[in-house]
């Protein structure tokens, strides 16, 4: 026989809380991790980082710094604070959002947000003064590190742009080899840009779930580069066109060959992390083909097909890549509503480039100087 309450009282059946009330147990308390920072062209570096967090307790809330403080203590910001409020709130792994969070997170700001903790990735965040922005929650033993995925970052991304190079999208035997973009960068965290992609992470990325019986399945495909918040707006209306979204991502020559320059900015596999961070998005076909075939639309069994706002190139100055949706009346054109492209992130940062430039290298300085500390203070401890 049960020993549940019932009907509010300790002889039954009732509700949880009831019945914890009773046993003299209380319900177990969510533990919420606090993350804070700059989230500037969110990238998938920033998403696993909240991905290891949620790992670490039941909700992530997120603070992130008001484009004042950015400015201060490390130079001008390439998004705005609203566009990069959005872009965190589009990661699958994030429950709240804070703006202004202070750029050295206290104990108060904890409190205030009832977070028990504070998570961070295994680099050194400074003030322009070089203080450790998370001295505070160390010495109180309320932080908790995560490793940082090695090979990208804000600095290294806008480092691409500036130096418009081409080298981070390779083919063939040269695909996987190991170099530095920029001979010059020498910081220990940031001046790595290569990524070396595994299966294992993909799996951590993805929900895992197949379209159930009936789910009307929607497709959309393109380069996804740099993922930013037109991308978001775009993937959010086509969700809610179906109940199952599937993105196909272009191989980097594909997205080469109607884009031109350096572009591609992120490789494939980058692309593939950044996009499957995405709350709205379910699954993601590697290097889909171009044209949008009838075997792909039979394999996925896709019901609507879209694209947005931005021309649609030929292939081979004259295909229709949508032709066969449309052919089968599933092809709609959307309007997110919201006019970013790669192309416009590309040109804040050249048209601010010196500006862009200094704040990565004062960046670049500040981390070299805190590793080498590091290093002699681990000495030091060596040394007895």
């Amino acid at each position: 026989m049960s020993d549940k309450p019932v009907n509010g009282t300790c002889n039954g059946d009732s509700d949880t809380a009831t019945y914890n009330k009773c046993n003299g147990t209380q319900p177990r308390k969510d533990v919420r991790v606090w993350c804070d920072g700059c989230y500037d062209m969110v990238h998938f570096g920033h998403a696993n980082s909240l991905r290891q967090a949620k790992a670490l307790g039941d909700k992530v809330i997120v603070g992130i710094h008001t484009d004042e403080e950015i400015t201060k203590h490390k130079g001008p910001p390439v998004f705005t604070e609203e566009e990069r409020v959005k872009m965190v709130k589009g990661i699958k792994w994030v429950d709240e959002v804070v703006l202004g969070a202070p750029y050295v997170t206290t104990l108060e700001v904890l409190d205030q947000n009832n977070c028990d903790f504070c998570v961070h990735g295994d680099d050194i965040t400074m003030t322009a003064e070089g203080l450790d922005t998370y001295h505070l929650v160390k010495s109180a033993n309320r932080y908790k590190e995560v490793r940082r995925t090695a090979g990208v970052s804000t600095t290294d991304l806008v480092g691409r742009m500036l130096l418009l190079t081409r080298n981070h999208f390779r083919q063939g035997s040269a695909e996987y080899d190991i170099e530095k973009e920029d001979s010059t960068a020498k910081s220990p965290w940031t001046g790595c840009s290569q990524f070396l992609p595994t299966t294992q992470k993909i799996i951590q990325f993805s929900d895992g779930k197949s379209p159930n019986p009936g789910d009307k399945i929607v497709y959309v495909a393109g380069a996804f580069d740099l993922f930013h918040v037109g991308h978001l707006d775009f993937l959010e209306k086509a969700h809610e066109l179906g109940d199952y979204l599937i993105v196909g991502l272009h191989t980097d020559p594909v997205v080469n060959s109607y884009k031109g320059s350096n572009y591609p900015i992120m490789n494939l596999h980058e692309r593939v992390l950044s996009v499957l961070a995405c709350k709205f998005v379910n699954e993601v076909v590697i290097g889909a083909p171009y044209c949008v075939t009838e075997e792909l639309l039979e394999h996925f069994k896709i019901d609507v097909v879209c694209h947005g706002s931005t021309p649609i190139a030929m292939e081979n100055g004259k295909i229709d890549p949508y032709a066969v949706p449309k052919t089968r009346g599933i092809f709609t054109l959307l309007d997110s509503g919201n006019n970013m492209t790669t192309e416009r992130i590309v040109e804040r940062i050249i048209s601010h480039r010196l500006e862009y430039e200094r704040r990565n290298q004062a960046k670049e300085k500040k981390e070299i100087e805190a590793f080498e500390a590091l290093q002699r203070q681990k000495l030091t401890q060596k040394a007895g």
